[in-house]
């Protein structure tokens, strides 16, 4: 079965994502949960210092390319402005793949499901299944239910069947934990037709490998363009997570219109979240395979790249608030309502110390196998034998930045890791399972996310809350 592989394939890595500690379920909250400032319950720093440090800091250059208009004037969304709608399950298996264990990337599609019903959910949303096979899917979206019981649920239909998004461009089968994104938008400059931008990476990369692509909105027809390359930057800080940067924003990061980043656990992407603005198509329409793409923008990054570098330099001057080894983020968005807007990441939170080595507490020393002889402590027994970055807790969170900070890093008048998060929204309460499961490899609470700007509505993936498929959970931003 599918499953018992991708637990046999688990049990060989020797470094996984890290783990998810959750809490009792509680009944539907009445009102979101939120915690300022945004980093949350104290932490403590990690046991493990990052094998590569800063030098003493330098003003950012100003990033190439066209700088644009000033930020819109907006207030700052808050947690409590996030209304809980409830949840939806996902359908069953189709084409080549499953839902199971899912929940790499999704995106909306405000054309979709066009023959659906009248309900205030229109639209559809494309994302990714099995994280093993990483093909996409096209479901509608059924008005969501507020219940603790799974059975209350609708379920979604299928509207495009499983696919491979890439169209052979890239194959998970021959990395180790593939991540993935990607991001509807609609034409830009030259463009006729919306396109699904993505990006594919792995836990181990190489500097330069190209990763990020588009193709129309269809899975069977047509051809996918790329791969191409972010000039300058690792993998490590721009192959997971993408979404759409509003026209108002865009306009102020040079019409860049396609926000990606990553946060790979451990400090090899810097000390947090990391974000950049791109505009493929001002570069060609579209790029060439195997192109560099030269119109990148940073707008957060909590470490400095050095030229050809996988790993980021930093340390702790230059770190996220409460920032620990073993945070995930899974996704991001770009939020507006009225006058009000926030760029938000989804993930999992580390709480307490955080160490690198097993589930169980056992320190793996960087150097140990290293020495003479080796030091290293023996491997404990499954399930805790997977080694990893760890912490002593987890909470499922998201976390908000003010988007002129953003900018203002965009436009070289702050350093890339000057904004800090201002307000915490936990989203354990709304989760049906906030716990971690190392017997079936649940090491992330949440997924990725997806938001519908008109209707003001964010979807956010919980996983392997429904045995081994994830659940949609629904929101209404209020302006």
């Amino acid at each position: 079965m599918k499953k018992l592989h991708f637990l046999a394939l688990l049990l060989t890595l020797g470094i996984l994502l890290s783990c998810n500690l959750g809490r009792t379920p509680s009944t539907a909250p009445t009102a979101a949960p939120a915690q300022t400032p945004a980093q949350g319950p104290a932490m403590t720093p990690a046991t493990e210092a990052s094998p590569t440090t800063a030098a003493p800091a330098t003003t950012t250059a100003p990033p190439s390319g066209q700088k644009g208009t000033p930020a819109p004037t907006a207030a700052r969304l808050q947690p409590q402005d996030l209304e809980y709608l409830g949840a939806f399950r996902l359908p069953e298996a189709s084409g080549g793949s499953s839902w199971a264990y899912s929940g790499q990337g999704l995106t909306y599609i405000p054309g979709g499901d066009p023959n659906g019903p009248d309900d205030g959910f229109p639209g559809s949303l494309m994302g990714f299944g099995h994280d093993q096979e990483m093909q996409v899917s096209e479901i509608s979206i059924p008005a969501p239910v507020r219940s603790r019981n799974l059975d209350d649920l609708p379920t979604a239909t299928t509207l495009q069947p499983f696919a491979d998004l890439s169209g052979g461009l890239f194959d998970p089968q021959a990395v180790d934990l593939p991540r993935a994104d990607l991001a509807y938008l609609p034409p830009q400059e030259g463009q006729q037709e919306a396109h699904l931008y993505f990006t594919f990476g792995a836990h181990f990369q190489e500097f330069g490998e190209p990763s990020l692509g588009r193709r129309g909105l269809s899975l069977s027809q047509g051809a996918a363009d790329g791969l191409w390359v972010c000039d300058g930057y690792s993998p490590y800080v721009t192959d997971d997570y993408m979404f759409a940067i509003p026209p108002a924003w865009a306009a102020a990061l040079g019409d860049r219109a396609l926000a990606v980043g990553r946060a790979r656990e451990g400090p090899w992407s810097g000390r947090g979240p990391a974000l950049f603005a791109l505009a493929p198509w001002q570069e060609s329409n579209p790029p060439a395979p195997g192109a560099t793409l030269h119109t990148v923008q940073p707008l957060l990054l909590y470490g400095r790249q050095e030229p050809g570098a996988t790993d980021m330099v930093s340390d702790e001057t230059m770190a996220m608030q409460g920032y620990g080894d073993a945070d995930h983020w899974w996704g991001g968005a770009w939020l507006t309502a009225g006058d009000k807007a926030a760029v938000v990441f989804v993930g999992t939170k580390a709480l307490g110390k955080s160490w690198y080595g097993f589930a169980n507490g056992v320190v793996w020393p960087y150097e140990c196998a290293e020495q003479n002889p080796p030091t290293c402590p023996e491997v404990p027994d499954w399930p805790y034998d997977d080694r990893g970055y760890w912490a002593e807790g987890y909470q499922a969170q998201l976390i908000f930045y003010d988007p002129a900070d953003l900018v203002a890093v965009g436009h070289g008048e702050k350093e890339t890791w000057e904004p800090q998060p201002y307000a915490t929204l936990v989203l354990d309460d709304f989760l049906f399972d906030p716990h971690i499961h190392l017997e079936t490899y649940k090491r992330d609470l949440v997924g990725a996310m997806a938001f519908d700007r008109e209707r003001r509505l964010l979807y956010i993936i919980e996983r392997l809350a429904d045995e081994d498929k994830s659940v949609v959970h629904v929101f209404r931003v209020q302006p």
